[in-house]
């Protein structure tokens, strides 16, 4: 048979054969092909398909609408588990000591209980008769106001009178006046509504607490492989730890903020009652950076303005508070959180925009929380640890 022609079966040269020498060089191995008849597949590509633009921005709304649309069962829920975090640490602690985790998490949650209903006892006076004496406090206040805010108001009616003389209008602006109906079962439905979501906040941080582990335990089950199981608990276990150590610092802190403010107060002369009162407000409000001290700057001046005749005292409580929270904000957090917990002010400004936005004041309260939840988990999954860096 001659070189090249093909044998009786009327195939070439099979898949496996080389390749003839050619004028451009030696012969070159055939790659091989799959076999149909082996039932053989050619790899998957491990690439698996990008979901489009429109795709991803559809999901993000009508996850960002849920969330709003189902505040009234979601918050409760994120409440219960921020609670159970905060004791559990602790309710571990009575464990070594032999009292069962049922035992030990009423007993947390009864001082928990306790304590905020002792705080709120000794409030309730003070806080009752500011809200009685602000609106005519308002009133004697106003001519105050009026004479520090003469000459800006001066200039805008000399701007205004500008613009009209320019724009030819030589009439009065228009006035418009709103009506507001005031509906009387409002307060009778959002008492008791009020009472159920407090004891479901209750009733549900007690049974995370007594129950949490067993359903992490049963959701690890779920996972198929063991690295996962392994990721799963690292990112679980550094959530609490980390979590539950920022939140006891930081609750330490806006204490210690509190109880400062409220002893520079009652040294000058208002009443222990009342600086409570301020001291409780500017702990709380401590929780939510940037925004809660910005609140109670304009709190402290109202305070100040109605409870101080001349100008210097009456700016001196926003002093005070300007000042404590630049020595908490600048040296103390910084020394007892370190690197770690950093975040970058500008994601924490956006995050309590959303949040605020979503949920209100409790929704301020939980940005830093969540963040640092969101944080935790990209840093610990493998090929989003850069993301992680966007926070810092």
């Amino acid at each position: 048979m001659a070189p090249g022609t093909p044998d009786d079966s009327g195939g070439g040269p099979s898949p496996g054969d080389a390749l003839p020498d050619t004028p451009s060089g030696p012969a070159v191995p055939a790659t091989p092909l799959p076999d149909a008849d082996s039932g053989a597949e050619p790899p998957l590509s491990p690439l698996r398909p990008r979901a489009s633009t429109a795709l991803v921005v559809l999901a993000t709304l009508a996850i960002g609408y849920t969330l709003w649309a189902a505040q009234d069962v979601i918050l409760p829920i994120l409440l219960a588990v921020f609670f159970a975090l905060i004791g559990n640490p602790i309710i571990r602690g009575l464990q070594r000591m032999f009292i069962p985790r049922a035992i030990g998490a009423m007993l947390v949650l009864l001082l928990g209980l306790a304590g905020t209903v002792a705080l709120g006892g000794q409030l309730v006076e003070p806080a009752s008769e500011w809200a009685r004496q602000v609106p005519r406090e308002m009133r004697d206040l106003a001519p105050k106001l009026r004479e520090l805010t003469k000459p800006m108001k001066a200039a805008n009616e000399a701007a205004q009178d500008f613009a009209r003389a320019t724009d030819g209008e030589d009439g009065k602006p228009v006035e418009v006046v709103r009506t507001e109906v005031n509906d009387p079962y409002k307060s009778l439905t959002t008492t008791p509504m009020m009472i159920a979501s407090v004891l479901a906040v209750v009733l549900l941080t007690f049974f995370f607490m007594v129950y949490g582990e067993n359903l992490q335990r049963n959701a690890l089950a779920l996972l198929p492989t063991r690295q996962q199981k392994r990721v799963t608990v690292e990112i679980m276990q550094s959530i609490e730890r980390e979590i539950s150590r920022y939140v006891l610092t930081i609750s330490v802190i806006n204490a210690v903020v509190g109880l400062a403010l409220a002893g520079i107060f009652y040294l000058l002369g208002v009443p222990l009652a009342e600086a409570l009162l301020w001291g409780t407000m500017a702990m709380i409000l401590n929780f939510a950076p940037y925004v809660g001290p910005l609140i109670g700057i304009v709190i402290m001046l109202m305070m100040g303005f109605v409870a101080f005749d001349e100008l210097w005292m009456s700016l001196l409580p926003a002093g005070i508070y300007l000042g404590l929270h630049t020595l908490e904000g600048q040296i103390l957090t910084p020394i007892l959180l370190g690197r770690q917990m950093r975040l970058s002010p500008l994601v924490l400004i956006l995050a309590l925009m959303l949040f605020g936005w979503l949920w209100g004041i409790i929704g301020l309260l939980l940005a830093v929380p969540l963040l640092v939840c969101v944080k935790i988990v990209l840093a610990r999954i493998e090929g989003l640890e850069g993301w992680a860096t966007l926070f810092e």
